[in-house]
């Protein structure tokens, strides 16, 4: 399984989502432009001591991911989806890709892939989920369908 963020902004979700990364055993792809240095205090803080755990892969734009793993199924994440994530029948090496936090996916990707584009139900007239929480969302239902591939079976408590 793979996590694509084209354009990311914010060093704390980017943060966040290495550490879910490195937790489930999926890989991250950063495209940039980043909005913050991969060494900012913020982004190591939010993904603690596990960026050892994480295969992280570097792109110039997103037609280079695109370029380089032409076999795959990809997932584009928006608000605007016409189906929900729990409507997807996922693979082990399915991409899901997420845009940047202030617009999200750019209008004329999803118009190209619509039929792969999955959005996260939410109660009217909330605007969006913070992106570490979409991406953990819509990962753990792929994971889950999958039988959570290589995860531990037993139970930690927070904090232990």
């Amino acid at each position: 399984m793979h996590i694509v963020l084209i354009e990311p902004q914010i060093p704390g979700n980017t943060g966040n989502i290495a550490r879910l990364c490195a937790a489930s055993g999926i890989e991250l792809h950063l495209v940039k432009p980043l909005g913050f240095m991969v060494d900012d205090k913020h982004l190591k803080r939010a993904g603690l001591d596990y960026w050892h755990l994480v295969k992280v892969h570097y792109h110039e734009n997103f037609s280079e991911v695109l370029c380089r793993f032409t076999d795959e199924n990809f997932y584009y994440c928006s608000k605007k989806a016409p189906r929900s994530y729990d409507c997807v029948s996922y693979r082990e090496d399915d991409f899901l890709v997420f845009g940047k936090e202030t617009t999200g996916l750019p209008e004329a990707l999803l118009r190209q892939h619509w039929e792969k584009c999955i959005r996260i139900p939410m109660h009217e007239g909330a605007r969006s989920l913070n992106l570490s929480s979409a991406a953990a969302i819509v990962a753990y239902e792929a994971l889950r369908q999958l039988g959570f591939p290589g995860l531990e079976s037993s139970g930690h408590w927070y904090g232990r």
